[in-house]
C-alpha cells in the first residue's frame, strides 16, 4: 500500500459514509434531509478547518462520498492551503456505474489533488484496504452514519477507527 511521508497524519482527516442504498433518500439530493445533511457537512469541514486540518481523505464512493468530496472542495475554494486526496481502491471503480455518476465521479477526481491508487485490481477486500489506508493515515474520522448495527463498510471503518484510537466524529442519517 502507497505510504505519502509527506502528509502530517495530525492535519489529516479521513471520511467514512453510505452510499445512496443505505441514506433514507436514497439518490434523491433535493430531499430536505439531504440538503441539511450537506449543510451539516459545511458546517463540521470548516470547524475542522478552524482546528488546523488542511488534508482531507476521500474513498470516492458514490452518495456521502461524492457530498464530502464537493464539501471538501467548496472549503478548498475559500482556503487554497486545503488539500483532497482520493483514495481509489482500484482502477476501474466506478466503471458499472450509471453515466451521471460516472461523469461526477471523474470531474470530483480531476479536482483532487492527490490520487491514491490502494491496488490495482478488485478483490473482495479492496474497500476494506482503501478505508483502513484512509483511517491509518488520519488523526480523525468523520463518518455519515445510518445508526444501523447490521454490517455495512461504514460501520466496518468508525469500528477499525476506534479500535486504532482514532476520534470519530458521527453526522447521523
Amino acid at each position: 500500500m502507497p505510504e505519502h511521508e509527506a502528509l502530517d497524519r495530525a492535519i489529516s482527516c479521513a471520511f467514512t459514509g453510505h452510499r445512496p442504498e443505505l441514506l433514507p433518500w436514497g439518490t434523491a439530493e433535493d430531499d430536505p434531509r439531504c440538503v441539511e445533511l450537506k449543510a451539516r457537512l459545511d458546517r463540521r469541514l470548516g470547524e475542522l478547518y478552524d482546528r488546523g486540518f488542511r488534508h482531507f481523505l476521500c474513498g470516492m464512493a458514490k452518495g456521502a462520498d461524492f457530498y464530502f468530496g464537493e464539501a471538501v472542495l467548496r472549503l478548498k475554494d475559500a482556503h487554497p492551503d486545503v488539500r483532497l486526496e482520493a483514495a481509489v481502491p482500484f482502477p476501474e471503480q466506478s466503471a458499472h456505474w450509471s453515466r451521471a455518476d460516472r461523469e461526477r465521479h471523474g470531474a470530483l477526481l480531476a479536482r483532487c489533488d492527490l490520487e491514491t491508487l490502494i491496488q490495482q485490481t478488485y478483490t473482495q477486500t479492496c474497500m476494506q484496504r482503501r478505508n483502513r489506508y484512509m483511517v491509518d493515515h488520519a488523526a480523525c474520522l468523520l463518518a455519515v452514519y445510518n445508526g444501523r448495527p447490521e454490517a455495512s463498510g461504514t460501520l466496518n471503518t468508525i469500528s477499525y477507527a476506534l479500535q486504532k484510537g482514532v476520534p470519530v466524529d458521527i453526522l447521523e442519517v
